[in-house]
């Protein structure tokens, strides 16, 4: 772990007024009630004598659970992971774990007085991530990179960098919850519907669950916006990151093109019934639902891309009703609702195709081959996307989730 120079910039965004405005209105025993139930984190060892790792991403909601975890008596020290070229970094907004986070998180740690280091997880970010991000936009899927970063160099490198530390638990400023099961400890969604955050964090495994923590997973933001102006942190009224942090101008097409030099190859667009509508400049600019960008004329319908055929290299589009599906299949199942997986007969929940999406109720059962589980809805769904992340619920509870196959993937 190394800890390097640290440029100096300033904060370029603000939180919302309506966040910053509820934020006033809570009294200083609603706040210290708030932080002590948020910090009693299950530990059955004196807190001075425990060690919490807190990753640190130089957003408001890492930098107050460090804050509220030191207030709570806990030895606290902070570690931030540098994805991506350090200076470069530097002039990106609206992301995290850029250069100008790494800064932040660095003040937060000196004003709470807390050790702080940082990881560098250039390489594996690079490689865990961004290529395979890459590679499923090439083979016609639509990724969720975030979902793979808390899969790889989040629960995986720093959940073992905080263990070679002798910390007893590693907490994230994630809205999500941790909860006591009878089978075990249980995953659930953040107390805030608008802020929760369960959705990207589907992949995380039992072992995992059993060392992390999510102190902010009963919170709303503004409870922690008003944390954060409590212990006077820098970062108490910075904004929120938006975009996928090696993406900041939502270009995915150019990302994709450098890491995947010829991945954009005109083709044609084809309608369902087989009919050729026109070209194409490369699968990668189309994603399952898109209605925009689809360049033919002379349609009286209004055209959706239905489907993405990377080994002919076509868009296949046609009418909003070509979009819906009932059934489709997830692969590299991480199962969290008890046993190794859903039991033969199936188990009734409802599943989320996009964090965005209103559940939709279905039964999964296990799928003829090891990881994969095959999903069938009560009703038709629209914009099943190959490659997106599948994630199952019972209730508020979590149940785990997979990927996306393609239809007649092997």
């Amino acid at each position: 772990m190394t800890m390097p120079d640290t440029p100096t910039c300033s904060l370029t965004a603000r939180a919302p007024a309506s966040e910053t405005d509820a934020a006033a209105g809570f009294s200083e025993s609603d706040l210290a009630a708030i932080a002590a139930t948020a910090g009693d984190l299950g530990i059955d060892k004196p807190r001075a004598e425990t060690r919490v790792v807190v990753a640190m991403s130089g957003g408001v909601d890492s930098s107050v659970t460090a804050a509220l975890l030191a207030e709570q008596g806990y030895e606290v020290v902070g570690v931030t992971m540098q994805l991506y070229d350090h200076g470069a970094a530097i002039q990106k907004a609206n992301t995290c774990c850029a250069g100008k986070d790494i800064h932040d998180a660095r003040r937060v740690a000196d004003s709470i007085g807390i050790p702080h280091y940082v990881v560098d997880y250039e390489g594996r970010f690079l490689s865990d991530v961004m290529e395979q991000f890459a590679d499923s936009y090439v083979s016609g899927e639509t990724p969720v990179p975030c979902v793979l970063c808390n899969q790889t160099v989040k629960f995986r490198d720093l959940l073992t960098a905080a263990r070679d530390l002798g910390a007893d638990a590693l907490a994230t400023g994630h809205y999500v919850r941790r909860v006591p099961g009878g089978q075990g400890v249980e995953m659930r969604r953040g107390a805030n519907p608008g802020k929760d955050q369960s959705y990207f964090l589907f992949a995380t495994t039992a072992e995992q669950l059993d060392f992390l923590r999510f102190p902010l997973g009963g919170l709303s933001k503004a409870e922690t916006r008003a944390l954060a102006r409590r212990y006077n942190l820098p970062t108490a009224d910075k904004a929120e990151s938006q975009d996928i942090c090696f993406v900041p101008d939502g270009d995915y097409a150019r990302v994709v093109e450098k890491l995947r030099p010829g991945a954009t190859k005109p083709g044609d667009i084809v309608h369902v019934d087989g009919t050729v509508l026109g070209r194409h400049e490369g699968i990668i600019h189309y994603t399952i639902g898109q209605r925009r960008g689809i360049d033919v004329g002379g349609m009286a319908e209004r055209l959706y891309v239905v489907r993405l055929d990377p080994a002919a290299n076509r868009v296949i589009v046609g009418p909003r009703s070509a979009l819906g599906r009932d059934r489709f299949v997830i692969r590299d199942l991480n199962w969290l609702g008890g046993g190794a997986a859903p039991p033969a007969e199936g188990v009734r929940c409802t599943v989320k195709i996009r964090n965005s999406f209103t559940p939709a109720a279905a039964l999964v059962r296990p799928g003829d081959s090891a990881g994969r589980a095959e999903v069938d809805l009560d009703d038709p769904v629209h914009g099943v996307a190959p490659g997106q992340a599948c994630v199952l619920y019972d209730g508020d509870r979590v149940l785990g989730g997979g990927w996306i196959m393609r239809r007649g993937a092997a």
